[in-house]
C-alpha cells in the first residue's frame, strides 16, 4: 500500500449525474496510483453509473473526473490507452475467434501485445481460435479479462467479474490482480458482491447508497472509523444514540454496527470487532430500510 501523498490515478470533484430519475449526487474521492479500490453498494446504488464517468462514456452534469491527471474532455484517446475494462457488457464479436476480437480492437491501444494475449488466454485455459460467441458466460469473462492485460493498461476497472467464475479461477484471478500491482504504478477498481475478496485485497473502499456517497477512503480509516458491537441489548443502548447506526436484536442477543472513536467506551462484556465490509453493507442498508 502506498502513501496518500503519492500520485493520484483517479479524482472526482462534485461530481453529480442525472439518469432519469436517478442521480448520482456530490461524489468527491481520490484514489491514489498503486491502489485496488473496492467499490461496493446494493443494486441500483449508483456503481456502474460510477464506472462509466471514470470510464468517459458519461460526462458528469457538474464537477470534474480526473484520470492520472487529465480530463476526457482534453486527452480522451490518451486516457483510453491506458486503461482496460471487464465490464457486464460483452463488447466481443461473437463471430470472431478471440484473436480475432483482441486483434481488431487492438489497433485501439498504442502496447497491444499478441504475445501477452496467447500467454494470458493459455493460462486461463483459453485458445486463440475460439470462437467467442461459443463461449460459456465465465469464459466470455477469462477472455475480456486477458485482454484487458494484453494492452499493458496502468488502470483496470472491474465490474462484477468474478460472478460467473468458479472457485478455483477466483483463486486465479485474484493472483494475476496481485501481480498487476506488483510495480506500485498501476491501479484497480473492482465493483463486486463477493466482499470477502475486498477485505483480502482492498486498499481502498467506496461505499454507494441510492447514488450518495456514504463512504470513500483508505481502508485503515474504514476499518477504524466503525465497531461490530454484540452483547445484550441494553449494555449497547447505553451507547450514544448517535453512534449507533442499525441495532439488531435476536432472542439470543444483539448485535450493531456503530461509529468509533478514539474516546469510545464500551461495556467490558460487549464484544467489540472491526466489521467486514459484508458485515457494514448489511447494517448500513438496514438503517435505510432496504433489504440486502
Amino acid at each position: 500500500m502506498n502513501s496518500c501523498e503519492e500520485k493520484r490515478m483517479i479524482r472526482l470533484e462534485n461530481v453529480s449525474k442525472r439518469l432519469g430519475k436517478f442521480q448520482l449526487e456530490n461524489l468527491t474521492f481520490e484514489i491514489p496510483e498503486g491502489y485496488i479500490c473496492g467499490l461496493v453498494g446494493l443494486n441500483g446504488a449508483g456503481k456502474t453509473t460510477l464506472l462509466h464517468l471514470i470510464l468517459g462514456l458519461y460526462y458528469p452534469q457538474e464537477g470534474r473526473v480526473e484520470i492520472d491527471g487529465s480530463l476526457y474532455e482534453n486527452t480522451e484517446k490518451e486516457i483510453h490507452d491506458e486503461i482496460g475494462t471487464v465490464l457486464t457488457e460483452e463488447l466481443f464479436d461473437p463471430g470472431l475467434t478471440l484473436m480475432e476480437n483482441a486483434e481488431e480492437y487492438g489497433r485501439y491501444y498504442s502496447r497491444f501485445s499478441r504475445v501477452k494475449m496467447e500467454e494470458y488466454l493459455s493460462r486461463f485455459g483459453l485458445q486463440p481460435k475460439q470462437r467467442f460467441g461459443r463461449l460459456s458466460k465465465g469464459q466470455k469473462l477469462k477472455a475480456q479479462f486477458a485482454f484487458a492485460l494484453s494492452h499493458d493498461p496502468k488502470l483496470l476497472i472491474l465490474d462484477e467479474p468474478t460472478a460467473n467464475f468458479d472457485p478455483q479461477f477466483r483463486e486465479q484471478f485474484l493472483e494475476v490482480l496481485t501481480e498487476f500491482m506488483e510495480d506500485g504504478k498501476r491501479s484497480v477498481i473492482l465493483a463486486t458482491h463477493l466482499t470477502e475478496d475486498l477485505d483480502r485485497l482492498a486498499d481502498y473502499l467506496i461505499y454507494l447508497e441510492n447514488g450518495k456517497q456514504i463512504f470513500a477512503g483508505d481502508i485503515e480509516s474504514f476499518r477504524e472509523g466503525y465497531r461490530i458491537v454484540s452483547g445484550e441489548s441494553y449494555k449497547i443502548r447505553l451507547l450514544p444514540p448517535d453512534r449507533i447506526l442499525h441495532l439488531e436484536e435476536k432472542p439470543y442477543g444483539a448485535k450493531a454496527l456503530v461509529k468509533h472513536g478514539r474516546q469510545n467506551h464500551y461495556d467490558k462484556e460487549l464484544q467489540i470487532n472491526y466489521p467486514t465490509i459484508e458485515e457494514f453493507m448489511y447494517f448500513y442498508s438496514k438503517r435505510y430500510g432496504k433489504s440486502h
